[in-house]
């Protein structure tokens, strides 16, 4: 490069100064960190917004559902609050209803005579013999899927 120089140049050129047509190497790693660090920066945010996520996955939370979507309207919206929302929900343990209810339900079938798990079908079969009551007291009434019966079979069944 000492053959190129021109009259006014200094004697001592750094050595990122490249001649014309060559590769500017500090460009190319510059460049390179640059994406390096931009990808680096991005996992460590994805990483610190899926922290509530993380947490209540790990810790077999109830309510990991709903830290999820929370986390997901923080993502989106970019409203803090819901991130420190699903933070807070992850760290607290919601009381489990669900158990204690299902054994009292379950004592009352028993109480009832019905099988355990039962009684959802028991309902069930009340509200449809109860519909069905209802239907034949009023024709006009009954249900669309029912076929149109014939005055003779109303008065048979």
């Amino acid at each position: 490069m000492a053959d190129n120089l021109h009259a006014a140049a200094p004697s001592h050129l750094p050595w990122f100064i490249t001649a014309p047509g060559d590769t500017d190497i500090l460009m190319v790693v510059t460049g390179i960190f640059l994406l390096l660090v931009v990808l680096a920066v991005g996992n460590i945010f994805l990483r610190l917004h899926t922290l509530p996520e993380r947490m209540a996955h790990k810790s077999q939370k109830l309510q990991f559902e709903i830290v999820a979507v929370l986390g997901l309207l923080a993502l989106f919206t970019h409203q803090h609050v819901f991130w420190v929302a699903g933070l807070l929900l992850a760290l607290v343990d919601l009381p489990d209803f669900g158990t204690p209810l299902r054994r009292i339900a379950g004592s009352a079938e028993k109480m009832a005579g019905i099988p355990p798990g039962e009684g959802n079908r028991a309902a069930d079969e009340l509200e449809r013999g109860a519909a069905a009551d209802h239907g034949a007291d009023h024709p006009e009434k009954a249900s669309a899927d029912e076929p149109e019966k014939a005055p003779s079979d109303r008065e048979a069944a």
